[in-house]
Order: C-alpha cells, then sequence, then structure tokens
C-alpha cells in the first residue's frame, strides 16, 4: 500500500469517526432538550385530554362518509362547534368543552378521515368536502340554530368553505364564526415570504408523486417514526407551540399526528397549501372573531390580520406566548376571551328575539 491510499484511508477514516461523533453528539443533545422540556412544570399533567362528552352520534354526509360526533350541554341553549386543525382530531378542544357546556351546547366534530370519522370511500379528502361535512353535521344536531362555528387552522378553512357553498345559512342558523389560528389563502407564503411559491411547487411535486404512491408515502412515515418519540416530540414542540407550553399538550398532539391516516397528510394538506378561500370570507357576514398566538409558526399573526381586515364584521385577539394551538397551550386565556365574544353574541341573539317577538305581537 503507498502513502498516497494510506493518506486517504486514514482521511477516510477521520471523517467517519467525526461523522460518528457529531451524530453521536446530536443524539445526546436531543434527548438532553427532551428532558429538559418533559422536566418543565406541568399543571396540566393529571388532566385527561381524551375525555369526551358521553352523548354522541354519527353522522352521514353527502358522499356517505361517517362523520363521529360528540355532544354536551343544554340541548335548548346556543349551540357552539367546534372544528379541530389538520392531524388533529376533537381532543384539542378538551378544555373548551369542559368549559363551556355548563351554559352551552357545544358539538365536538372528528373531520373526515381524522379521529374516529371513517375515510371517504370517494377519496375525496378536500376542504371543499369539508364544508359539505359541516353542513350535514349542522342539519343533523342543529337544525333550527343559533350556532356558533369555532374552527381552528383547518377547521376555520374547511369553516370558510362552507360559507362559499352556503352564503344563506349566515345570519339565519349561523349568527356567528370563530377563526383560530387559521388563514383563508397565501398560506405558504405567508409562512416562507418570498420563497412561498418557489415551497408551493415542491410541495405540489412531492404531492404529486405520493398521491399515486401511497404505499411510498406509508415508508416514508414509517422511517420518520424510526427516528423515535423524542425527534417526534420536539417537532411537535417547535412546529406548533410557544416556548412555555406544558409537556403534556405536546405529547398528546404528537401522538394524535402521529396516527393520523397517510392520505391526510398526502390529499388534505396538498389542498391546504393551494387553497384560496378570499372571496368566501365576504359571505361571513356574521360578528366574527379571530384569536391567534403571537408565536404561531403555520399560521401567522399576518394571516390573522388579512383575515380579520376581509371579514364583514370582525375583531382579532393576540394570545402572546401561544403557538399554532392556543386553544389548547393557553386554553384558560383563550377561554376568557371567547366568553366575551360569547357574552356579546347572546345580547345580540336575546335582542333579535325580542325585536322577532314585538313584530310578531304587532
Amino acid at each position: 500500500m503507498n502513502e498516497k491510499t494510506t493518506r486517504r484511508i486514514r482521511r477516510a477514516a477521520i471523517g467517519a469517526g467525526v461523522a460518528a461523533v457529531t451524530a453521536a453528539a446530536a443524539v445526546t443533545a436531543e434527548r438532553a432538550a427532551v428532558r429538559r422540556l418533559r422536566s418543565r412544570p406541568d399543571p396540566d399533567r393529571s388532566e385527561d385530554l381524551n375525555e369526551l362528552p358521553d352523548e354522541q352520534v354519527e353522522v352521514t354526509s353527502f358522499d356517505g362518509t361517517t362523520l363521529h360526533v360528540r355532544m354536551a350541554g343544554p340541548k335548548d341553549a346556543t349551540t357552539l362547534v367546534f372544528l379541530h386543525g389538520i392531524t388533529l382530531d376533537m381532543t384539542t378542544w378538551h378544555f373548551q368543552w369542559k368549559h363551556f357546556s355548563e351554559r352551552f351546547r357545544c358539538v365536538l366534530v372528528d373531520q373526515r378521515a381524522h379521529g374516529r370519522s371513517g375515510a371517504p370511500s370517494s377519496g375525496d379528502y378536500s376542504l371543499v368536502a369539508m364544508g359539505k361535512d359541516i353542513h350535514a353535521v349542522l342539519d343533523a344536531v342543529v337544525p333550527e340554530g343559533p350556532a356558533i362555528l369555532v374552527g381552528h387552522s383547518m377547521g376555520g378553512m374547511a369553516l370558510l368553505s362552507f360559507a362559499r357553498q352556503f352564503p344563506e345559512e349566515f345570519g339565519e342558523r349561523v349568527v356567528g364564526a370563530v377563526f383560530v389560528d387559521t388563514a383563508a389563502s397565501d398560506l405558504l407564503r405567508d409562512v416562507f415570504g418570498t420563497l412561498g411559491n418557489r415551497v408551493g411547487w415542491a410541495m405540489r411535486k412531492v404531492g404529486d408523486r405520493f398521491r399515486d404512491h401511497i404505499d411510498a408515502a406509508e415508508r416514508l412515515r414509517h422511517r420518520i417514526r424510526g427516528l423515535g418519540a423524542d425527534m417526534i416530540f420536539l417537532t411537535a414542540w417547535a412546529s406548533n407551540f410557544g416556548p412555555e407550553a406544558s409537556p403534556s399538550h405536546v405529547e398528546h398532539v404528537a401522538r394524535i399526528a402521529a396516527e393520523a391516516p397517510v392520505e391526510v397528510w398526502v390529499h388534505t394538506l396538498r389542498d391546504l397549501v393551494e387553497m384560496d378561500l378570499a372571496h368566501a370570507v365576504e359571505h361571513v357576514r356574521v360578528p366574527s372573531l379571530v384569536i391567534v398566538g403571537d408565536r404561531d409558526l403555520l399560521t401567522p399573526k399576518t394571516s390573522a390580520q388579512a383575515l380579520r381586515a376581509a371579514l364583514p364584521d370582525a375583531r382579532a385577539v393576540v394570545i402572546t406566548r401561544a403557538g399554532h394551538i392556543a386553544m389548547l397551550e393557553r386554553h384558560e386565556v383563550f377561554n376568557d376571551i371567547l366568553e366575551g365574544y360569547l357574552e356579546q353574541m347572546l345580547a345580540v341573539e336575546k335582542g333579535r328575539r325580542r325585536r322577532g317577538e314585538r313584530t310578531a305581537q304587532a
């Protein structure tokens, strides 16, 4: 073996050693970071986030998809319909239904292919379909109203899809709308700035590949899971939560997202990337509330500001130190904000009923 070959082998060995040390250091740092995060004070650790109302019903939507719905609260009260975000389920509204079901009729919906709801046999995972799902749920459990729709992230986009397809419902059966950490359009531009178009192109290319090869997407997800629970935990924290999030909240969201069907990641996520519901906003002609966390990286404050400006009648509130799932992460602050909005809505609804009674008597 000549000297030149020997040097190459040595350099390769040194490079491999450096790579191994770097990888080991990264794993050690990851584990240390997770230990620090998991050991933080967690006042909600004993809370059972999987608890659900006992009352339930299966709703059949327009294409035969079965939607799982849970309900709690007085049947004669104003109804709050809660719509969750992508890869999540109705349990993200735990602190809301527990709090508001004393005075309101709370309806929790698992979106199609999410949670306990069925996958669409038609293969339709779109926001258009989710808008029709909302209509089916209202017909089944709130036939006369009044109802207030509360949508988080994808749930807020489904709410807008519903508005575009059924504008006549607003002001009649639907008397209010709450948009939580969501957007109406230009999602990628809000997240990635001027790189939004390029990122969108890349995501569409990847989506096209996996859309026709679901088995390949499933294998990719299996490899991602192989990175370990710690990496999934860190990813969930970094993408969805603020710096002071409760570890139990992060664990809950990480678990739900990991269990979401791969079709949701492939089909529904692409639909969200391409969605443009800006023209649907004008149909939400009811008093509305926009809530956003100031640490939301997925639908940042710019998205909330654009939505509030486009809505016919809306105000916006920013929750400090909250990420993308504000209603879970800072549930006490969130509930106080929603409580104030609902008090105003009850006063408006009460005044409308009185005017209707006077008109009927005349």
